[in-house]
């Protein structure tokens, strides 16, 4: 009987926090991804402040004779992280496993989709869209690429409607959340509602929340966490990091 061939094991990356919000909504997220493939093996590790680290979970797979894995990193920019922490650990691992490395989450529609999605949540009206203003809030980078991406997707959302969309960052570059709201508002958008681009609570996205309470922003939306889109853009880059190994052994 021929044995349809084992899936690699999914290992999502999460950064870390000392506020356990974060690690929480990893799980949920997590949860959720798992909910919608229930065959595939999914683990989670963490960088820095939570446990398993990524280390601990990799050799533990060896040990259990896992030789295949995709790793995913939980992020929304190649930034340092991205770029620099996340190779570094993953070098340090079993030299019998095989680990491919899927694409950081965004740009990607669905994780627009999401920010709508929470927006409405928080009580935007659809019907409001053309007089209300966004404030596209991320963490921030020292990064120059992962700083234009955030404009760019900015740029982009402006196109589906709304009357402005205004990117901002809890750290690094300006302007702040506040200062954005203030922009929009000067600007003639009749509403002004703030959208963390962030995955999961803690430290930054408090300060964007603390921002838009300041600038008395209409709306603040929730994190991004387990929203459905996003679980399904985690897999969508699992399967794409499946095929590109696939691909590579056909060549």
């Amino acid at each position: 009987m021929r044995h349809a061939p084992v899936r690699p094991v999914l290992l999502v990356i999460a950064h870390g926090s000392r506020d356990p919000r974060h690690a929480a909504t990893v799980h949920a997220l997590v949860r959720a991804v798992r909910a919608r493939r229930p065959g595939l093996r999914v683990e989670t590790a963490f960088l820095d402040f939570n446990v398993p680290s990524v280390g601990g979970v990799l050799e533990s797979l060896d040990a259990e004779g896992v030789r295949d894995v995709v790793a995913l990193p939980l992020l929304l920019t190649r930034a340092f992280h991205a770029k620099a922490d996340i190779p570094a650990v993953l070098r340090e691992a079993p030299p019998s496993l095989r680990i491919r490395v899927a694409d950081v989450l965004g740009p990607d529609p669905l994780l627009t989709a999401a920010l709508e999605r929470r927006l409405h949540e928080a009580g935007l009206d659809p019907a409001d869209r053309p007089t209300t203003g966004v404030v596209l809030a991320s963490a921030g980078s020292s990064d120059p690429e992962a700083i234009a991406v955030i404009a760019d997707i900015a740029r982009e959302w402006r196109h589906t409607g709304w009357c402005a969309v205004r990117p901002a960052f809890a750290s690094g570059p300006l302007p702040r959340t506040e200062d954005a709201v203030r922009e929009l508002r000067a600007a003639g958008c009749e509403r002004v509602v703030v959208a963390p681009y962030v995955l999961a609570p803690g430290r930054l996205p408090d300060r964007i929340a603390a921002g838009a309470a300041d600038a008395s922003a209409d709306v603040l939306a929730e994190v991004l966490g387990p929203a459905p889109e996003v679980a399904r853009l985690l897999l969508a880059r699992y399967d794409g990091a499946r095929q590109q190994g696939a691909a590579a052994r056909a060549a």
